[in-house]
């Protein structure tokens, strides 16, 4: 368990992973506590910062977005700040990870076609200053874990 977290926090979390726009007195209700209660923690986990917001989640394909690949970078240690801005202009880019490792950056792009998603890779992303490396996976079938 989580330091400062106790099983309620956990199951409430659980709850809003599998849907961001349950109401509180669902939440309530499935956790086995007072709506007062599960509003207080709520606000809680978000002003500690443990809920950081809501999204909704896509369909990448059915968005348009039909072509995936995971980016992998190595990278001038010097350059990591100018170049993660660089990269969070990119519409493309849905995630991002500075990792150990043989590379040094992780991305996942999204892009409408194959061309779209070349354009990404050659033109945007391997030419940004400070990208000494780049290899390109092909993701053919993607999913979310558990709890996503």
């Amino acid at each position: 368990m989580t330091e400062g977290l106790d099983e309620i926090d956990h199951a409430i979390l659980a709850e809003l992973r599998a849907d961001g726009r349950l109401a509180v007195a669902a939440v309530a209700e499935r956790v086995h506590i007072s709506r007062s209660h599960a509003y207080a923690r709520i606000r809680r986990l978000q002003e500690s910062g443990v809920i950081t917001g809501y999204r909704a989640v896509v369909d990448p394909a059915k968005a348009g977005l039909r072509e995936t690949a995971y980016v992998f970078l190595k990278v001038r240690q010097s350059s990591w700040r100018e170049l993660k801005t660089a990269l969070l202009e990119l519409d493309e880019l849905e995630h991002y990870a500075l990792v150990g490792g043989e590379f040094d950056v992780v991305l996942l792009i999204r892009a409408r076609d194959a061309a779209d998603l070349r354009r990404v890779i050659f033109d945007r992303i391997q030419s940004l200053p400070g990208v000494l490396d780049a290899r390109t996976s092909l993701v053919f079938e993607d999913g979310a874990g558990k709890g996503r």
